[in-house]
């Protein structure tokens, strides 16, 4: 049994904070149930980032189903900023306020993730991005990790049950320990060619027993034409200088006439590494950062009561619109009703809350919205 919870326990809010379920027992008990605005904000983000990707709706509005209520939102895939309202629910408290715990988590983590990975799509630039990190977090959440690490701009993921979410083939390697059992990088190279379907690219794990750029050179006179890349994951207490290892790598390789095999690395990169690396390899596989990262930090708040503006201390009362000049990516915040004056470049605003599509939009939408913003947003360091 996993310590994780089901559909059924997280709509019936038995993974809610306590406190919410008292205030339900004391507005039933005096009879108060008013009918409010609530919006789902940041107003910070992690690491100093200006910007992030919205995710995770897809679940919240499986939770939110049947539910009467209305909604207002970004669609998912969206590129947001601070104190910008992402989300808008309106009805009776009551009706929804105890799944405010589970609202928060389904999109904080799943934002973080897509965050990321957009962030890597951008520092990695046209270089192949694969997530390799769903197994530094509990399994049960995997899918949610791959799928939310394609949309935000990975170009595959390695778990079978998160490719399957987006409609994708998992993609991979080969491991150490297949080398290792095998006793020699060739041999294992020859089993992987001889037994796996001929679909699957042919990338193989050079750092294993040698230096790199022999084991590099042994496997591709060993594999000719067959083989796609090589894959350096040297441990950072080897590394020296990696740049100068892959360098080195595909000096040899190219030196001996295999130009078209391609170089892969992976192990324990950040968004510096892969930016710095990006002009000597040919594709990333970014592990931990992606799915370990820090979640963005939403919070929902209570905005207007029966048709007033009423907030708490440090919240913009009342209702909102959201807009974004198509041109240049610059927002404005203004109270709902309103219209931002012309942009100074010229470029026509539109609203970015809106009711919720009909049907989940497709992950390949979603993603292609997210590379559609990119552009528009630059990266700082964090």
């Amino acid at each position: 049994m996993f310590h994780t919870a089901d559909f059924d326990q997280v709509r019936r809010g038995d993974v809610v904070d306590v406190y919410f379920t008292r205030t339900k027992s004391i507005l039933e008990a005096r009879g108060l149930d008013a009918r409010v605005r609530a919006e789902f904000t940041a107003k910070g983000l992690p690491q100093g980032m200006s910007w992030a990707v919205l995710s995770g709706l897809e679940e919240v509005r499986g939770l939110l189903g049947g539910l009467d209520i209305k909604v207002r939102v970004m669609q998912e895939g969206t590129i947001f900023r601070p104190y910008e309202p992402v989300m808008e629910i309106e009805g009776r408290y009551l009706e929804f306020g105890h799944l405010e715990t589970a609202i928060l988590g389904l999109l904080c983590q799943a934002s973080g993730v897509a965050t990321a990975a957009a962030r890597f799509r951008k520092a990695a630039g046209d270089k192949t991005l694969f997530s390799f990190g769903a197994r530094r977090m509990h399994p049960a959440i995997a899918p949610m990790i791959e799928r939310n690490a394609w949309i935000g701009g990975c170009d595959g993921v390695a778990v079978g049950l998160g490719a399957a979410l987006v409609g994708q083939a998992p993609v991979g390697t080969m491991p150490h320990a297949l080398i290792l059992l095998m006793g020699d990088t060739v041999e294992a190279a020859r089993a992987f060619d001889e037994i796996i379907d001929p679909s699957v690219r042919r990338v193989v794990l050079i750092d294993t027993f040698e230096d790199e750029k022999f084991e590099a050179l042994r496997v591709a006179r060993a594999m000719g034409d067959r083989l796609w890349g090589v894959r350096l994951d040297t441990p950072r207490s080897r590394r020296g200088s990696f740049a100068r290892i892959i360098e080195e790598v595909r000096w040899e390789l190219d030196l001996a006439g295999y130009r078209e095999v391609r170089i892969v690395v992976s192990g324990g990169l950040g968004e510096k590494d892969v930016a710095d690396l990006a002009p000597l390899v040919d594709a990333f596989g970014v592990g931990t950062a992606i799915s370990n990262a820090p979640v963005i930090d939403f919070s929902m708040d209570i905005v207007e009561i029966e048709g007033r503006p009423r907030s708490k201390r440090g919240v913009r009362s009342g209702a909102k619109e959201v807009f974004r000049c198509e041109d240049c990516g610059r927002d404005y915040v203004l109270p709902l009703g309103s219209l931002p004056a012309s942009c100074d470049c010229g470029g026509a605003w539109v609203p970015l809350l809106e009711p919720p599509p009909v049907r989940n939009p497709d992950p390949e939408k979603v993603r292609a919205l997210v590379l559609e913003q990119l552009p528009l947003f630059h990266m700082e360091e964090v």
